[in-house]
């Protein structure tokens, strides 16, 4: 890990002891258009621990969907070395790297994404069975889930039934139905109205607290971004811790 940022990190006493869960080192990413090659990072480092909730702040084209791609080990960086739990995972098989994602990560998108078919809870217990739990298993744990996210009346509901905050509370169960150590989250409160924005957001804040998850959110929301432990933005290529 590069010592100036564990530095900094242990002077402003917002980390654990432990070694983060996830951290970026030096990522670079660089994208062809036409001629012209772009470069979105430019050795960009972030480290996130156990029970942290970064916000990650900065207009769009600077990066932030990328990082967490990346991040998210959806995307190969160009230069650098995505660690999880103090593994690199450049070098890793794809099939590696979808067990490190289905296992050890959860995401949640501005658009939720449910399956329109299936009910709240069998979206919720879509992941849970793939990972090989049994039906009345994963069952079990999504009523628990939607229950402890305000949804215990609505399990058997399709998404086109529920409101837009209940779909994307839905998405944040299925989100954290596997108990990930690590969320991602790109806007997840992007296409609420403020009051709905508010209440799905202490609620993803909340869970990433009591489950003691690493999470690094985006978000265009100063207001909400506040509430984090943390907040950084992307700068020329790399990674800015704000105040």
């Amino acid at each position: 890990m590069n010592e100036r940022v564990a530095a900094d990190e242990q002077a402003s006493g917002t980390k654990p002891a432990k070694s983060p869960v996830l951290y970026l080192n030096a990522v670079q990413r660089r994208y062809q258009q036409g001629e012209t090659e772009l470069s979105i990072l430019r050795g960009a480092e972030l480290g996130c621990w156990l029970g942290q909730s970064i916000a990650l702040i900065a207009p769009s084209g600077a990066g932030k969907s990328t990082l967490l791609h990346i991040a998210g080990l959806l995307e190969h960086p160009d230069g650098g070395e995505v660690f999880v739990d103090g593994r690199p995972t450049s070098g890793l098989s794809d099939a590696e790297r979808t067990q490190i994602r289905r296992n050890e990560m959860g995401f949640v998108y501005q658009a939720h994404h449910l399956l329109p078919e299936f009910s709240a809870v069998e979206n919720v217990m879509i992941p849970q069975m793939i990972r090989g739990l049994s039906r009345a298993e994963a069952r079990k744990r999504a009523s628990e889930l939607l229950a402890y996210l305000g949804l215990k009346a609505r399990l058997e509901h399709r998404p086109s039934e529920l409101s837009g905050g209940e779909q994307q509370r839905v998405a944040i169960a299925r989100a954290v139905a596997n108990a990930p150590r690590i969320l991602l989250a790109d806007e997840p409160t992007g296409n609420l109205d403020p009051h709905t924005a508010d209440h799905v957001f202490d609620t993803l804040r909340q869970l990433v607290r009591a489950s003691g998850l690493a999470a690094i959110i985006a978000t265009h929301n100063l207001d909400l971004a506040r509430r984090m432990d943390r907040r950084v933005t992307i700068r020329e290529g790399v990674v800015v811790e704000l105040e």
